[in-house]
C-alpha cells in the first residue's frame, strides 16, 4: 500500500498480515479524499477500525492537523504504530488499543472533524458506528466503507465503487 497525495506522496506504508484484513484499495482510498479534500486541512481526524492507518495517514499527509487511531488487533496495531513511525508522524497522532464501538461511547459531540470508519464487511458494524453518529454526531463528517449491498440508516450520501460503498453523513 502506498499513500496517494500530499506530503507523504508515494511512500509505503505496511498492511498488516492476515485473511481477515481487508485494506482499502488506492483507487478507492484516493476516490473518499478527493470526495473530502476541502474538509481535511488543519481538520482533527477519528480513524476507526485503522488496520495499517492507511485512512487517517492520509489525511494527516494531505494537511489534516491530528488523527486519531482506534484498533483492537495486535497485527494490526504492530503495523499501524511501524507506519506512523516510518512517516514520522508520531507526534500528531494518538492510538489507541480499543474495540472501536466502545471507544465511541466515550467520545463527546463534535469531538472529531471528519471520523473514518472502515469496518470489517457483513458484520452490521458500519451501520451500528452510523447510528452512533446519527445520536450523538462525534464528528462533523462521518465516511464509512462498507460493502455495497449494505443498508446504512438515514439521510446520507452513497457512492459505489464495484462492490464497496462509501457513505458520507454531515452534521
Amino acid at each position: 500500500m502506498r499513500i496517494v497525495a500530499g506530503r507523504w506522496r508515494g511512500r509505503t506504508i505496511a498492511a498488516p498480515r492476515g485473511m481477515t484484513v481487508r485494506p482499502t484499495a488506492d483507487r478507492v482510498r484516493e476516490a473518499w479524499m478527493s470526495i473530502l479534500q476541502n474538509d481535511l486541512p488543519d481538520a482533527t481526524v477519528l480513524d476507526l477500525f485503522s488496520g495499517s492507518g492507511a485512512l487517517g495517514l492520509e489525511a494527516l499527509s494531505r494537511g489534516a492537523s491530528h488523527a486519531t487511531f482506534v484498533e483492537s488487533a495486535a497485527p494490526s496495531l504492530a503495523s499501524l504504530r511501524a507506519n506512523i513511525e516510518q512517516l514520522g508522524a508520531s507526534e500528531a497522532t494518538t492510538v489507541h488499543r480499543l474495540d472501536a464501538l466502545r471507544f465511541l461511547a466515550t467520545v463527546g459531540e463534535h469531538a472529531f472533524d471528519v471520523a473514518f470508519a472502515d469496518p470489517p464487511y457483513r458484520k452490521g458494524l458500519a451501520a451500528q458506528v452510523a447510528e452512533r453518529w446519527r445520536e450523538g454526531q462525534f464528528s462533523r463528517i462521518l465516511a464509512l466503507e462498507h460493502a455495497a449491498g449494505e443498508a446504512m440508516p438515514g439521510e446520507r450520501d452513497t457512492r459505489r465503487y464495484g462492490d464497496t460503498a462509501l457513505t458520507f453523513y454531515r452534521a
